[in-house]
């Protein structure tokens, strides 16, 4: 069977029934699904396909080729997980999915891919004949990489994790530039082949990206804050005449929170340095003080 399987092979048409045609190659014989194919086939010709062993070891040849093959990669969706095997990934075939080992995995099963989430992975055929996927490496992926511009500064974008490492994660958006997430910028670690939404923190000189998965803080505080802020916004000169000496009553008329909420509010948003209070007043930061690129953390 060596160096049919995984692959594009063309083989002879051998015989048929009411639901498959038989092609033979190099000696062994595929079944094709005859729903596959709109023009029917002779005996005796040829047909080039996908050859594959499935799930119920029955080896067959499709015409809808996967993208995954031996020695091309492709993107595969994760379906489920075995503990003692690996992850198992849709190709794109009808009846078998691959195994992904769990000795190319990492070592903490909590950042297994999960259902849902994909892997770009090539097929390779072991001595026993069975398929397995191997994922791409960090060369694959600067093959198929685009430079980032440095007007993404600050732009959101939806990134695919592809190597965990002590230092950081590395990912690739969907539009090709490669990622990094340095550990300070997230809350948890990512797992292998998460989808992420993260924003751009730096665009370095070699085309790649500084990335955060930490939200920006407007959108970090929480409802009152975020209320209070608002009403700031909207006053004349930034100022609105209360603080947290201010009369409950007040604030409840004015805001609809207890004196408890509005206190943690304006400490978040000093915290923040959004705000600032004196004279029995809170005053808008016109230029709160941010983090500028270049205290971003660096690979």
């Amino acid at each position: 069977m060596e160096e049919l399987l995984g692959r594009i092979i063309a083989g002879k048409v051998t015989d048929e029934n009411e639901k498959d045609y038989y092609v033979q190659a190099s000696g062994t014989t595929f079944r094709l699904d005859k729903a596959e194919i709109k023009k029917p086939l002779k005996l005796g010709s040829v047909f080039k396909g996908f050859a594959y062993e499935n799930e119920g070891h029955d080896m067959q040849i499709t015409r809808d080729a996967p993208a995954a093959q031996v020695d091309h990669y492709g993107l595969g969706t994760v379906v489920r997980s075995q503990r003692t095997l690996g992850v198992f990934v849709n190709i794109g075939l009808p009846n078998k999915d691959i195994v992904v080992s769990l000795d190319d995995l990492p070592d903490i099963m909590e950042l297994w891919p999960q259902q849902g989430d994909q892997l770009m992975i090539a097929l390779r055929e072991d001595a026993k004949q069975r398929l397995w996927g191997v994922l791409a490496d960090g060369d694959i992926y600067q093959a198929i990489a685009q430079p980032a511009k440095k007007h993404m500064q600050n732009a959101n974008v939806v990134a695919r994790s592809y190597q965990l490492k002590l230092v950081g994660t590395r990912v690739i958006t969907d539009h090709f530039e490669l990622g990094f997430i340095h550990p300070s910028e997230r809350e948890t670690e990512p797992r292998l082949g998460e989808e992420l939404h993260a924003r751009v923190i730096g665009v370095r000189e070699d085309g790649t990206l500084n990335l955060s998965l930490r939200p920006r803080t407007y959108e970090a505080i929480d409802d009152d804050s975020a209320m209070l802020l608002a009403a700031l916004q909207h006053s004349e000169g930034g100022k609105l005449d209360f603080s947290d000496k201010s009369d409950p009553a007040d604030i409840k008329a004015y805001f609809g929170i207890s004196k408890g909420q509005f206190k943690r509010a304006i400490g978040h948003l000093l915290k923040d340095r959004q705000i600032t209070q004196h004279d029995g007043a809170l005053w808008l930061n016109q230029s709160p003080a941010t983090t500028s690129d270049d205290d971003q953390p660096a690979e």
